[in-house]
Order: C-alpha cells, then sequence, then structure tokens
C-alpha cells in the first residue's frame, strides 16, 4: 500500500532545509516531499495555555502537521495503537493518514501550527465523537 493511501498510519516527514549565514530555508512540495496534492492551508496559533485542539478524524483527508514555531504535541490514535509525537523543529513535520483521531495540546507560547490538507473543507469528513470512530475504526 503506498503511504499516500494508507490509512490510520502517521510518520514524521523531514523536509530539506538551506543553512546559510543569513538564516535557514525549508521548503514543502506537494505530492514530492508531502505524499498528496496540497488542496488547503490552514495554520493554528494563539492557542491559550492548557488548550487543546483538533479532537477528531478524518474518514478521507490526509494532513501534514509543521511547527513553523514553537512546539505542541499531537496525541494519535488509530483504534489499535497510540502514540503522542512532540513536534518542534520547523524542518520536521508529521504526515497524518485518513482514519486517526488526533488531538494537539501542550502549545509552546508563540507556537504556529501550519496545516497542510490533502482535501477542501467537508464537514462531512469529520468524525467527532470518539467513540463513533472507534466503531467506524473496527469496520475498516
Amino acid at each position: 500500500m503506498r503511504d499516500s493511501e494508507a490509512q490510520g498510519h502517521w510518520r514524521l516527514i523531514e523536509f530539506p532545509t538551506i543553512e546559510q549565514f543569513e538564516g535557514c530555508l525549508t521548503f514543502l512540495e506537494g505530492a514530492r516531499l508531502v505524499p498528496f496534492e496540497i488542496k488547503r492551508v490552514y495554520y493554528i496559533y494563539s492557542v491559550p495555555l492548557g488548550a487543546m485542539r483538533s479532537g477528531h478524524a478524518h474518514r478521507n483527508l490526509k494532513q501534514v502537521l509543521v511547527p513553523v514555531a514553537g512546539s505542541f504535541n499531537v496525541v494519535l490514535d488509530n483504534g489499535s495503537r497510540k502514540e503522542t509525537i512532540t513536534l518542534a523543529q520547523p524542518h520536521v513535520g508529521l504526515s497524518v493518514s485518513k482514519m486517526v483521531w488526533r488531538r494537539i495540546e501542550a502549545f509552546s507560547s508563540g507556537a504556529v501550527c501550519v496545516v497542510l490538507a490533502s482535501t477542501h473543507y467537508d464537514e462531512a469528513d469529520y468524525i467527532r465523537n470518539y467513540d463513533d470512530f472507534i466503531a467506524e475504526a473496527k469496520l475498516r
């Protein structure tokens, strides 16, 4: 199964970085460095201390989360495996396939999470109740 077709999986991606005296440049390319064509980009920032984001899964959407500033934890669950990953380097992103419950927490002050998405926004793609997610994950 190709990475772009996998479900219930996640992995870290290290993006190429050009380091120079004047600073660093990291680049991302859809369908090359990111395992899908990018259809949407959004970012999460100004998260209050102790607040949590996400708390849902997607039926079809795939994402890459990139900590362009600061750090945060991503709690992942595919119904049979759970893992918490800390993202703190702007050249390392987290690829999350469809059918993974995710929660983003422990944002550092000034943290910015850029999210690259494989589809346009579709509310019907969201699973917002954890018990519903577990039941649907078992069927797949």
